[in-house]
């Protein structure tokens, strides 16, 4: 997996992996919340596509959580939900083995997609001449603040959301980034209360059909849970 520009189709598909990514930025700091386990939550929205979508399912339960297979011979057009598609059309994996292999190549390619749409500006630069640096701010489309307010309707004011936006919240909580977001989302112990409740798949969501989504997330934060990436919920 390289860093190179997307191409048209993929840079203007959102995928609930970018959606997650642009949540976790920071317009201030010009930074990406939870650096430290971003990887796993990236992954675990990626299967959650791939899940939504019905190129994948899970089975059973075990040591790593259940079993993830391909759905389906014909792999997805989008070049990453391809690559996690394919690792499990080879051969199916548990759930934990999935994101530690798939999650490390997500970063770059989710972050080229958000400024190849614009919702992330880039800078390049080098530091004393030498030193490469990178320079991120706040695009102009809109989409961040259109995602934090529908994450904010749905914890502050327990609006009803959508299956995809169910399992964004879930992971974002996950993350341990939430926290993060106290200028727009206020911290509280019913906001954390209610993030735990998508978390566990605890809220209903519109879209009955698309509850593969939300139930993937709730799969991946349990599998996080259990091997003691993210703190027990």
């Amino acid at each position: 997996m390289n860093d190179s520009t997307p191409d048209k189709a993929t840079a203007t598909r959102h995928g609930i992996a970018d959606d997650l990514m642009l949540a976790l930025f920071d317009p201030e700091s010009g930074t990406i919340a939870g650096e430290g386990t971003l990887f796993y939550v990236l992954a675990g929205a990626l299967l959650s596509d791939l899940a939504l979508e019905g190129f994948v399912r899970t089975e059973g339960n075990g040591l790593g959580g259940p079993l993830v297979l391909a759905e389906g011979d014909t792999a997805p057009d989008d070049e990453l939900l391809r690559m996690g598609w394919q690792y499990v059309a080879d051969k199916p994996h548990r759930v934990q083995t999935v994101l530690a292999a798939v999650g490390p190549q997500l970063r770059g390619p989710v972050l080229d997609r958000l400024v190849a749409r614009g919702d992330v500006d880039r800078t390049s630069g080098r530091m004393l001449g030498i030193l490469p640096t990178e320079r991120l701010r706040l695009g102009v489309t809109g989409r961040r603040d259109a995602l934090i307010r529908e994450v904010r309707a749905a914890l502050v004011d327990s609006a009803m959301t959508d299956s995809r936006t169910a399992a964004l919240i879930a992971l974002v909580s996950a993350s341990g980034s939430l926290p993060t977001l106290w200028r727009e989302i206020p911290w509280t112990g019913a906001v954390a209360e209610r993030a735990r409740a998508f978390e566990r798949n605890d809220v209903g969501a519109d879209g009955a059909s698309q509850a593969v989504a939300r139930t993937m997330a709730a799969i991946v934060v349990n599998s996080l849970v259990a091997a003691s990436v993210i703190a027990p919920r």
